[in-house]
């Protein structure tokens, strides 16, 4: 059986992950998965109850069972997968040979934009769910093992959503397919099982382009939210550190 390469994208929820893994189904040659390990964390382990999530019944739930379907679909085609590393961390890093057959790429977004987001969706999330922290912990562990991973960042991809992941593509080996920021396609039908998370990247034709006042908003936003909800402020504090140390190691155009 042939070994396709396996691009495994680490993101944290409300990070911008799913327009990137809009941009990388728009290519239209690899076979690509979204979020599989949630699975394992909110089915099979059932950390906690995860909203706005209608669970498909022949989907794998076992951390293991995902694994190998992954590795089953990487026989036939070139995979690419988004995940977060919440959801696996730490126990990935024991299935060393799991780990040498994925590319890794980390994507984050500051904290003060993608915590009222989730908020919005899911006022009852937990501090680990904020997921930086699991990410700079995973992208550490990559290092140690030898496997410093690309990351980018979501306010980059929005400043220049095509020099961004045309140089993403160049680090991982992947050919430049331009019509891939020109989203044409359905909404992928796997979508629906979390459908009320990714109402508008559903129905976008691309990623909207940002500016330093809308930068700038996100603060006084979240300022004027913690009035209301003074614990969130604590899950920025907590994260903020994570986002800067993985953000300064950005991919650049």
């Amino acid at each position: 059986m042939s070994a396709y390469p396996i691009i495994a994208l680490w993101s944290h929820p409300r990070s911008m992950s799913t327009a990137i893994e809009r941009i990388m189904r728009e290519r239209g040659d690899l076979d690509c998965l979204h979020e599989p390990f949630m699975y394992d964390y909110y089915v099979h382990r059932q950390v906690r109850t995860m909203p706005h999530f209608e669970v498909q019944k022949d989907h794998p739930v076992s951390y293991s069972a995902i694994r190998d379907m992954i590795l089953d679909r990487a026989g036939k085609a070139p995979v690419f997968l988004k995940d977060m590393s919440y959801y696996v961390m730490p126990h990935i890093l024991d299935d060393r040979s799991f780990l040498d057959r994925l590319t890794n790429v980390f994507l984050v977004r500051d904290p003060v934009a993608s915590i009222p987001s989730y908020f919005k969706l899911d006022p009852d999330l937990t501090l680990e769910e904020v997921g930086l922290e699991a990410q700079a912990r995973h992208y550490d562990a990559l290092v140690a093992l030898g496997k410093t991973p690309p990351v980018i960042a979501a306010e980059d991809v929005r400043a220049d959503t095509e020099g961004v992941i045309g140089a993403l593509w160049r680090r991982i080996g992947l050919a430049h397919v331009a019509q891939a920021f020109d989203w044409q396609r359905e909404a992928p039908k796997d979508w629906a099982q979390v459908g009320g998370w990714h109402g508008d990247v559903s129905s976008a034709r691309g990623i909207r382009p940002i500016g330093a006042e809308e930068i700038a908003a996100q603060e006084r936003k979240f300022d004027a939210l913690t009035e209301r909800e003074p614990r969130l402020r604590a899950l920025l504090d907590h994260h903020r550190p994570f986002y800067r140390q993985l953000a300064a190691r950005a991919l650049k155009p």
